[in-house]
């Protein structure tokens, strides 16, 4: 073969990488967005109504009021992977995104995609996961933030922490003891704490909730 000829092979070989390269990438980018990252995604499952935090360390005041939101809002042995209505989802690599309708209540009709042991809806966690996760994957120009459990815990405490968001301090709130005024701002965002549209059987119970969590986590 002459110098030419395969000088010529080479190049039409080194025309082809870049697309190969390209489409190599988007086939990444495509298993990445669909099954998320390849680690295991735990789901603890607890015997205790109101079960500890995964998430170590923290505020004692805000991981109490943390469990007190979870008691009301996700009340089931696996509250991490609890769906809105009930059902439980496998894959945590991600907010999961399911849309369920509303049998009852205000919004009967509607459907609601909230998820996770504080049952935050899809739009709500893409708004405050890029500012408290503290572990978002990236490509290129994605990011992708894991909804397991501990990144759960972690970025509604940091959310709960910041007194920019809800225009006063949370913990230092509860350390004077108005929980009641603590529940009553955090109402139009999780309904069922009992100053909202959906109160239920545990709404009342919150208070005495609360003062148990807190004991508990005290003595951490």
């Amino acid at each position: 073969m002459s110098p030419t000829v395969k000088g010529f092979q080479l190049k039409g070989v080194e025309k082809l990488i870049g697309p190969i390269a390209a489409v190599l990438g988007f086939v990444c980018l495509l298993q990445w967005y669909i099954h998320g990252d390849l680690r295991s995604h735990l789901d603890p499952v607890y015997k205790a109504k109101q079960p500890p935090l995964v998430m170590k360390g923290g505020d004692p005041y805000i991981r109490a009021l943390m469990r007190t939101i979870s008691a009301s809002e996700a009340s089931g042995s696996r509250p991490y992977s609890l769906l809105y209505g009930g059902q439980q989802v496998g894959n945590l690599s991600r907010h999961p995104e399911v849309c369920v309708k509303i049998p009852v209540g205000p919004n009967t009709g509607n459907c609601s995609t909230a998820a996770g042991r504080y049952q935050v809806i899809n739009t709500t966690w893409y708004q405050i996961a890029p500012r408290y996760h503290p572990s978002p994957m990236r490509f290129m120009m994605w990011s992708s933030y894991s909804f397991e459990p501990e990144y759960q815990d972690v970025v509604i405490y940091r959310w709960l922490s910041d007194s920019r968001v809800w225009g006063t301090d949370i913990s230092q709130q509860l350390r004077q003891g108005k929980l009641n005024d603590v529940l009553r701002k955090l109402s139009p965002t999780w309904t069922s704490l009992g100053y909202g549209i959906e109160n239920n059987s545990i709404s009342r119970s919150l208070p005495n909730i609360y003062q148990r969590m807190l004991k508990e986590e005290l003595k951490k």
